[in-house]
């Protein structure tokens, strides 16, 4: 049985999510950020005390098609950005989205602005920024590195567009890093 939870954005949250549905018995098969696929149907009263314990970690059990969708999308976005291999640096994020979901890009695309306010486009690009955010704060690569790592052209063109989403330079937000990250859930 799947299921799929939103606010699952990280590693620990992985572990925090495995360890809730193994606390309730039912050890997960699969998981993966945002899904977890369990061998059997969770039943009423369990699913009641899953949701409390997921809701307790800041989690919610998403029922919905649309919704689900949605955070599948969330996922791929933030997987892409994140955790892509050497062959996805270049990869075009729509296609990417499109091949991973087997669904039209252009009904994905509507469908993800009408239910949160904002495009994937939108999200794609305050996702990079955060990870932008997060590597100058570490402070181990230099710019040009960065944007090479994120897939942009240059680092001019990262700077551009950390300049136009922050209202700050990169080398600025260096300077003042403390408390200028967002939880990537909240983004």
């Amino acid at each position: 049985m799947d299921f799929y939870i939103k606010n699952m954005v990280c590693n620990r949250c992985i572990m925090v999510v495995q360890q809730v549905f193994e606390h309730l018995g039912y050890p997960p098969l699969r998981i993966a950020l945002g899904e977890v696929e369990t061998e059997k149907p969770i039943a009423d009263d369990a699913l009641t005390e899953l949701r409390k314990s997921l809701t307790g970690f800041g989690f919610e059990l998403i029922d919905d098609t649309k919704s689900q969708l949605i955070e599948k999308i969330k996922t791929l976005v933030i997987e892409l950005i994140r955790y892509k291999k050497e062959e996805d640096i270049k990869v075009n994020y729509s296609a990417y989205i499109e091949s991973k979901l087997n669904r039209d890009y252009t009904y994905l695309s509507n469908l993800f602005s009408d239910i949160t306010g904002v495009t994937i486009e939108k999200y794609y690009i305050n996702q990079k920024i955060e990870r932008v955010k997060e590597l100058l704060v570490y402070d181990e690569l230099t710019l040009g590195e960065i944007a090479w790592e994120l897939g942009y052209s240059s680092a001019p063109a990262l700077s551009a567009q950390f300049k136009k989403v922050t209202g700050l330079t990169p080398k600025h937000f260096r300077q003042i890093k403390d408390n200028k990250r967002i939880p990537l859930d909240e983004v």
